[in-house]
């Protein structure tokens, strides 16, 4: 879970930053759609992953589900950036 957060905040983080660099917006342009794919993914991957930690640490019945998406998310990520 801690993996996963911090990447979707530095992730998110970055994107920040580079709305603050209007003087290089044509050099960053190129990145800002691959940038939010990769928010995207990595706050769900966050999301299930602190369900799924949350649902077993209060051994809720539906933590398996939890797990389930981690590894549904853990494929999502690795599909999209298994280099081809």
């Amino acid at each position: 879970m801690g993996s996963t957060v911090s990447l979707a905040v530095g992730l998110l983080l970055t994107w920040v930053v580079i709305l603050f660099l209007p003087q290089d917006e044509a050099q960053f342009a190129p990145e800002h759609l691959p940038l939010l794919r990769a928010v995207a993914v990595f706050t769900l991957f966050a999301a299930a992953s602190a369900a799924s930690f949350y649902g077993d640490l209060r051994s809720r019945s539906w933590r398996f589900k939890a797990h389930g998406m981690t590894l549904a998310m853990l494929g999502v990520a690795l599909w999209m950036y298994w280099p081809s």
